[in-house]
């Protein structure tokens, strides 16, 4: 049984165990299935926690103290960190759920798959606005000056939240915590509506979590290297190339296994996989993609942020001013000359035009 609040499969009606889930005639018994996860999930999720809490919360340092928050990408990417660090901080109640039961009761349990499921699809819809943000500066230049102001980055920021949250509601209604073999923080369907609210949760995952994305992600980047290709810069067209390559590959590779195994999951009998074998093979697969994909939120940091130019100029400057004089008092002169280094950088960087870089 997997353990992550909106993606585990291990759907239940009431008064039913694990092996139900398939309608199968005989008891399929998962107990590798469980083991595997008590003992390999929490170190994992730990190390994502650990990761993805300090490279988030770094990012939303940055923008608040050195960017200032002065362009629409500084505030998709400062929301985009917030959803990751919702998404985050659930993960060590399931990394202990992995291996115990749930101890936390009901109102916890809904909380917690709320905050999960809200980070992951806001994070979703964030990087929706990121990759439209890019294209309207580099292929619609003129009209992004007009278009691309901080209170419409607000606006449509907000309504981003709202979305979010109008996506959790069924898996936040439908979880809650009750005893089977031992307390659990599960999603349990209606028996009279199991089948039809398990393929609709599935497939608003599937076309929300990637169909959307991609598709949004190949008709702006396409046009977006279209217009890179007629630029005259070479060096400038390479840098945005490079970070618009960057941020199609991760998502796909990331979270494209998942979805393609929630599909298997959810749809078993069209591939003749409803059999015990073939079930827990494929609760194998969610718990190795589930994982996986959980790891984006540690490479948000770099493929949006560490990336650009401007960027790590800001990181350098935050680290001589705010921990560089409280750890090495004594080496003022090298941090005269790093920031100083870093101020000529940032002002290089500033009267280039920022489509050039991406971030």
């Amino acid at each position: 049984m997997n353990t992550l609040g909106w993606n585990k499969m291990d759907y239940q009606t009431p008064n039913t165990t694990d092996y139900s889930y398939y309608d199968m005639p005989e008891p399929c018994q998962k107990t590798s299935v469980k083991q595997i996860g008590a003992a390999l999930l929490p170190p994992l999720y730990s190390l994502v926690f650990i990761f993805g809490f300090v490279g988030n919360l770094l990012v939303m340092l940055t923008l608040i103290n050195c960017k200032k928050l002065k362009s629409m990408t500084d505030i998709y990417l400062l929301n985009l960190a917030i959803s990751d660090l919702l998404f985050l901080l659930t993960i060590p109640f399931w990394a202990y759920h992995a291996e115990n039961e749930w101890v936390l009761g009901n109102v916890m349990c809904k909380v917690l798959t709320g905050l999960y499921h809200i980070g992951y699809f806001s994070g979703i819809f964030f990087i929706i606005l990121l990759t439209i943000d890019r294209y309207l500066a580099i292929v619609h230049a003129v009209f992004a000056l007009k278009a691309r102001k901080v209170s419409f980055a607000v606006g449509t920021s907000v309504i981003t939240w709202v979305v979010a949250v109008l996506a959790s509601l069924p898996r936040i209604i439908f979880t809650k915590s009750q005893k089977d073999s031992r307390y659990t923080c599960s999603l349990y369907l209606p028996s009279n509506d199991f089948h039809f609210w398990k393929k609709l949760i599935a497939l608003k995952i599937f076309i929300l979590g990637l169909v959307l994305p991609l598709l949004i992600m190949i008709i702006c980047y396409s046009g977006i290297l279209k217009t890179l290709l007629r630029c005259r810069n070479e060096k400038k067209k390479h840098k945005a190339v490079r970070l618009i390559f960057a941020i199609m590959i991760m998502y796909f590779l990331f979270w494209a296994p998942y979805n393609i195994v929630l599909l298997l999951n959810t749809f078993p009998e069209s591939l003749n996989l409803n059999n015990c074998i073939s079930s827990n093979r494929l609760d194998q697969a969610m718990q190795v993609t589930e994982t996986l994909g959980m790891t984006h939120c540690c490479i948000n940091p770099i493929i949006y942020a560490f990336i650009g130019e401007k960027f790590r100029s800001y990181i350098m400057r935050f680290f001589q001013k705010h921990i560089a004089r409280r750890f090495c008092k004594h080496c003022l002169i090298l941090q005269q000359e790093a920031l100083e280094r870093s101020t000529s950088i940032y002002s290089q960087s500033s009267i280039k035009q920022e489509i050039s870089v991406g971030l």
